[in-house]
Order: structure tokens, then C-alpha cells, then sequence
């Protein structure tokens, strides 16, 4: 005799759930790493936020399935990424007065699946918009299937066959079942790899919705509008000094000119301590660029001091490190509450080989400020455009490129690949250099540079892909706004779409290591 299933409950979750809830997560997203599994303190934040609007499903005495949702006030003009609509999955952004209910996630455990399990889930969600008089759920949903269609049909093409019933999705079709609809088609608002990064963007009607109730119980709900941060790039001038106090007054006259303009973000030129070289004594690139080594604690210190009195992220150009016997020429990322993160240079220029004996870094990383996510490519690693699309394909927002040129040709050079990475990733890059002379004890230094600002190149941004730049050779900044929730729409419907047109099934790009993703404190 058949052994009969087991009866599914659904509840409201409780804190005591959430080790179990975690760990039903991981089954779920088995093919997920390990830094996008949400964790202890996350849930703990949205139960505080939303306690009604968290569900568990239970049966055996275990939890098999759960549901989180939050209720938003957004507009529809703009595009959010899932960090934006639920707080990088605190729910930060809950509002009671809002009228959309963003269901945030939904699954069950593999061994649960076709009992009905997301159905009963989906019905508690159902609840809440009644109870809540709220307009409508929405909700980002994956296309697994896709990823064995790309490049022979668009993501837009499979969806409209699935909802034809031409093709099964085993997400979408359990999406349509419960009776959403598919607005529209997104790529890299969230972080999904079994679907390229493509997500539904999903909209259930609550038929019940009563909008003269709905203005009468709630006060004046703000939209949550679009992200857009301020960056400022530092044409920083080499010139004669005669000690450590000299840089840290440059450093610092630069630091707060950013923070007069309201800069979220900071950038310096690679080698920025080479400065140095003015007053220190020897002859020898190889000992003077380990004597700068030597110094790397005051530097992290320098930076540390006021990137926490300005409030504001620095990137602090790069300087040399130290590390296992070995140079590397390493960019740092100063945050505001004195935290340091680090990105080496990847790609070592024929010069830098022989005369300082750098070496190559290994690690490819992701800076997921709460602002933007960023990552930093040194001078020569930008003009390698394989690096620059495995990060935008994990996420990234912002290149910050710090470089040290000494000439024009060696400026376009790196001036011309940044810009294209900007227009084929549809990403910003941040650039800037030093500029003037200097006389050293192994020669004088030459630097050339023209900072930028750079962006895609279709109607919503300017118009030759620069939203701002520099005079060439003088000491100045360069300010500019860059708004990050268009990007993910306008590589949508931009006249031309790189990333949608891509073809993976001629060709593919992968690292053989992990593309590491940070969260910055």
C-alpha cells in the first residue's frame, strides 16, 4: 500500500525558524554561491520590518518551503535591482502606506516540490493584499529554461512562446499559474545565473484593491526613486616635495574639495605615492618602490583618517604592497567607516616588470558598497575587456580605473579602452591620472592625463559618452551625478542592446576562479 503524504501547513515564520529557513534556502539555491545566501541577521531584519509578511510552509516537522514580502511605494517610470526594492534584503525600504506588496522570495525544498507547496504560500501572499487594501504584487521571477535557448531567440522571444505554451519555464509557467502577468523582460536587476540574468518582471492585480479606502487610511507615500550617487576624480599634480606631511596636505585639500560638491565617491591616480620619490634617497626603481612598500601602513592610515572625517569612499589611487616576498601594485577602496578593501593590479605592463619587479594579483572583486557596487581596474587592466565583462556580468555598476601615463599615446590608449568598456558593458567608468614633472634620484618623472567621466553611448546619455572631463595636464577635478538605475533599463531598450544580443551558444566567458563579491562596511 501506497504510503500517504505527508500534510503541508503554512504559518508566519518566527526567529526560532530562521536556522532551519537558511538552510531550506541552500537547498533551494544549490546552484547559487555562497555570499547571495541571505543570512541570520537578514531575516531577522525583515521579520522586524514585516513580521506579517513572512511565511513558512511545514510538514514532517520540518520547514519545507517559505515566502517573504514587504510592502513598497514605487514608480513604475524607473527600474529598481532587488538590492534597491527590499534594502539589499533587510526591507529597509517597508512602508506601510505603500500599495504594492514585492514579493521578495518564494521556494520550496526539492523534496516537497509538486505538492501544492508554493500555491499555499502564494495564498497567504493573496491575504495580505486584501488585508492590507493593497493595488497589486509584483515580483522578479527566474527563466532557468532560457539558458538553453540563448542566442537563438532573444529572452523576450522565449518568454512570449512560454506564455503561449509553445515552451515550459519550470519558474514562469508555476508564475503564470498562480495568475501573474509578465510586464516586462529585464537583464542584471537581479543575480541569477541559471537565468543569464534575466528576470520577469511580474504584476498580479488585486481586483479587490479599493483606492478611496486606500487614500483615506494612509498618509502621503514617496515613491522610492531612482539611485544616482556623485563621483569626483582627482587630476593630481606630481611635484616636488620635501617630506610625508606634504603629501597627506595634497591628499587631504583634494578630499575636502570632494566633500564641498557632495561626492559620494573619490578617485586618485595609481602610483599616487611616487610622489615620494622627490625627497627620498636612491638610484634603484627596484629599492625605491620597496622603500614606498615600507611605508604602506601610513598610507592605509592616511587614507583611513579622512575618508572617516569627510564621510565620503575613497579609492586612494594605488600604491606598492608587500606580500609574500612580493610587490603588487594595490589599489584601495577607503570607506567611511575606516574600513579597507583591496584590488591588485592584474595585468603587469612589460616596464613595470623590469624596473620595480611587480607582480600580478590573482583576485578579481566586486565592491558592493551600499551606494553602488563597484570594482577598480589599474591602468593596463582595463585595455583586457574579457575582466571588465566578467564584472559587469556579476554585477558591477561603476569601473573606477586609476592610471599613470607618461605620454599622449599611452593616455588614448587607456582613454580608448575605458571608453569602450563603458559602451559595451552599458557601464560608467571613472578614470584620472597625475599630470606634471618631477625629478627623482633614479630621473625624472613625466605624467600626462585628462581625468573623465565616462558613460554608454545611446539617447539617455550624453551624447559622445562623456558626462565630464578634465583640462589636459592641469591640476583640477572632475564631478559628475551618474544615475545607476538607468542602466539596467536602458540596456533594455537602448537603440542597441550588447548585453541581451550576446551569443552564447557560439561562445562563452567564464573565470576559472571565483569572481569574489564583497559587502562593504
Amino acid at each position: 500500500m501506497k504510503k500517504a503524504k505527508s500534510k503541508v501547513t503554512t504559518r508566519r515564520c518566527r526567529i526560532s525558524d530562521i536556522p532551519e529557513l537558511i538552510e531550506c534556502s541552500r537547498q533551494i539555491y544549490a546552484d547559487y554561491p555562497p555570499e547571495y545566501t541571505l543570512t541570520e541577521r537578514h531575516y531577522e531584519m525583515q521579520l522586524n520590518a514585516f513580521p506579517d509578511g513572512q511565511f513558512v510552509a511545514v510538514a514532517d516537522g520540518r520547514i519545507v518551503g517559505y515566502a517573504t514580502s514587504v510592502i513598497v511605494n514605487i514608480d513604475d517610470d524607473y527600474w529598481y535591482t532587488v538590492d534597491e526594492i527590499s534594502g539589499a534584503g533587510t526591507f529597509s525600504t517597508h512602508n506601510p502606506d505603500g500599495d504594492t506588496l514585492y514579493g521578495a522570495d518564494i521556494g520550496v525544498h526539492p523534496d516537497y516540490r509538486r505538492r501544492g507547496v508554493a500555491m499555499l504560500l502564494y495564498k497567504r501572499r493573496l491575504g495580505l493584499l486584501k488585508r492590507y487594501n493593497l493595488r497589486r504584487m509584483i515580483g522578479y521571477g527566474r527563466i532557468p529554461g532560457y539558458k538553453d535557448h540563448a542566442g537563438r531567440m532573444t529572452a523576450e522571444q522565449y518568454v512570449e512562446k512560454v506564455i503561449r505554451g509553445e515552451l515550459r519555464d519550470p519558474a514562469l509557467n508555476a508564475h503564470l499559474k498562480v495568475g501573474y502577468r509578465v510586464k516586462k523582460v529585464q537583464l542584471d536587476v537581479t543575480v541569477d545565473f541559471s537565468s543569464l540574468n534575466y528576470s520577469t518582471y511580474l504584476e498580479l492585480i488585486n481586483p479587490d484593491f479599493d483606492i478611496a479606502k486606500k487614500r483615506i487610511s494612509s498618509a502621503y507615500a514617496a515613491r522610492h526613486k531612482a539611485r544616482q550617487i556623485r563621483v569626483c576624480a582627482a587630476q593630481y599634480r606630481f611635484r616636488q616635495i620635501d617630506g610625508w606631511d606634504d603629501l597627506e596636505n595634497s591628499v587631504e585639500f583634494f578630499v575636502n574639495t570632494a566633500d564641498e560638491y557632495h561626492c559620494h565617491f573619490l578617485l586618485f591616480p595609481e602610483y599616487l605615492t611616487y610622489q615620494l620619490f622627490s625627497y627620498l634617497e636612491g638610484t634603484d626603481m627596484r629599492v625605491m618602490v620597496r622603500e614606498l612598500a615600507g611605508l604602506t601602513d601610513r598610507y592605509v592610515e592616511m587614507f583611513r583618517r579622512v575618508a572617516r572625517k569627510y564621510n565620503i569612499y575613497i579609492i586612494g589611487g594605488s600604491h606598492p604592497v608587500m606580500r609574500d616576498g612580493g610587490i603588487y601594485n594595490t589599489a584601495h577602496l577607503f570607506t567611511p567607516t575606516g574600513n579597507v578593501y583591496t584590488q591588485e593590479k592584474l595585468h603587469i605592463t612589460p616596464a613595470e616588470r623590469s624596473a620595480g619587479e611587480i607582480l600580478p594579483g590573482d583576485h578579481i572583486r566586486i565592491f558592493n558598497t551600499p551606494l553602488a557596487r563597484i570594482a577598480i581596474q589599474i591602468c593596463y587592466d582595463i585595455e583586457f575587456p574579457e575582466v571588465s565583462r566578467l564584472l559587469t556580468l556579476a554585477g558591477v555598476e561603476v569601473l573606477f580605473v586609476p592610471f599613470y601615463t607618461q605620454e599622449k599615446k599611452a593616455y588614448y590608449r587607456v582613454r580608448h579602452c575605458a571608453q569602450a568598456r563603458a559602451v559595451e558593458n552599458f557601464i560608467y567608468v571613472v578614470m584620472t591620472g597625475s599630470v606634471g614633472n618631477m625629478r627623482t634620484g633614479i630621473g625624472s618623472l613625466m605624467s600626462y592625463s585628462q581625468a573623465a567621466i565616462l558613460t554608454p553611448s545611446d539617447f539617455s546619455f550624453p551624447e559622445k559618452g562623456v558626462g565630464g572631463e578634465a583640462d589636459p595636464n592641469v591640476e583640477a577635478v572632475v564631478v559628475s551625478e551618474l544615475v545607476l538605475s538607468s542602466l539596467a533599463q536602458q540596456r533594455h531598450v537602448a537603440t542597441v542592446r550588447p548585453l541581451h544580443d550576446r551569443r552564447p551558444d557560439l561562445y562563452e566567458l567564464t573565470a576559472r576562479s571565483r569572481i569574489e563579491i564583497i559587502k562593504t562596511e
